[in-house]
């Protein structure tokens, strides 16, 4: 199994976006003539600055599977709503089996989280926060749901606009 690895410095310069290999996953096909293995990577790619994206690349060989998902990654983009150097209030976000819980951290804390979600976080530029997984730990799932839990956070202006109303701080 291998591990995460952090941004390849050739995408790093031609897209200004750091990347994250959460996990390669291996899969086998038996043949007549034995085993024929395929690959198959997740990939997390930001900016460190509010946008981050997943992708799911799947080839014969890793690196061209790494890079079909850090393609896909990239095209898949979204902006995250950040207050200062950790998100606005508590989220929960739910994918499968897995639920995650984002907590917001006082400044200097860093990012409480396992490999899967700590890729994720990292990426997004969230350098402060906690969390907690429930239910299944599988990193597909567990990045979806991180996912999940960082497109429903929402800041004041926001809330304001939505409900037509001004909040008092």
């Amino acid at each position: 199994m291998a591990k995460g690895r952090s941004g390849s410095s050739d995408f790093k310069e031609s897209s200004g976006y750091d990347d994250n290999v959460v996990k390669v996953y291996r899969c086998a096909k038996v043949v007549k003539g034995g085993r024929r293995f395929s690959f198959a990577a997740l990939v997390v790619v930001g900016d460190r600055n509010g946008r981050v994206g997943l992708g799911y690349g799947k080839a014969n060989e890793v690196p061209q599977a790494v890079e079909k998902g850090r393609k896909q990654a990239s095209r898949s983009m979204r902006s995250v709503v950040l207050t200062g150097s950790s998100i606005p209030h508590t989220v929960m976000g739910k994918f499968g089996a897995s639920q995650v819980k984002l907590l917001p951290a006082s400044e200097g804390t860093g990012v409480i989280a396992g490999a899967s979600v700590r890729a994720v976080l990292e990426l997004a530029g969230v350098k402060d926060c906690l969390t907690k997984v429930y239910g299944s730990s599988s990193p597909k799932n567990l990045v979806k749901a991180t996912f999940a839990a960082l497109e429903s956070l929402r800041d004041r202006t926001m809330i304001e606009n939505l409900r037509g109303v001004s909040v008092a701080s």
